[in-house]
């Protein structure tokens, strides 16, 4: 299987991933996991982003001074490098981080036992919605019932 997200199946070793690559339609930003579109304005690309809505980038553009109709593709280097270094330097969670966060406060639920836990470890809704009718998208599609009429 190949794994497109290694800079090794691009024919760049990991060491000359410094700045930026562009492969197709996206731009990477130093991690090989963090994609950008580069036909994109700054702010709405940077939505791509696990973990950044669109608060977080405006208020990310406006703090550095770029210019939210930019594209990404347009934008200097210098200020991608801002860019790279507000995100690390903020203390958000990103991409896998947040997710494995996101994951082990679920298992932590689950092995509690408590309420929420319960519901996501049935796989029913958690956050007190109706289950008598929908709440299809958490319980899949429906079951017939043998014997039952309308």
């Amino acid at each position: 299987m190949f794994n497109v997200y290694d800079p090794a199946f691009y024919g760049v070793s990991p060491r000359d991933f410094t700045d930026r690559l562009e492969i197709g339609e996206k731009l990477w930003l130093v991690s090989p996991g963090l994609t950008y579109p580069t036909k994109k304005r700054v702010p709405i690309a940077l939505t791509y982003v696990y973990g950044i809505g669109r608060t977080t980038a405006f208020k990310l553009c406006e703090k550095l001074g770029i210019d939210v109709q930019v594209r990404m593709g347009n934008l200097e280097e210098d200020k991608l490098n801002e860019l790279r270094a507000e995100i690390e330097k903020s203390g958000m969670p990103i991409e896998g981080d947040l997710r494995r966060e996101v994951s082990i406060n679920i298992k932590r639920l689950m092995d509690m036992k408590c309420y929420r836990g319960l519901r996501h470890r049935s796989g029913l809704p958690v956050r007190g919605q109706r289950t008598k009718t929908n709440a299809r998208t958490r319980k899949g599609p429906a079951k017939p019932i043998a014997g039952k009429k309308k």
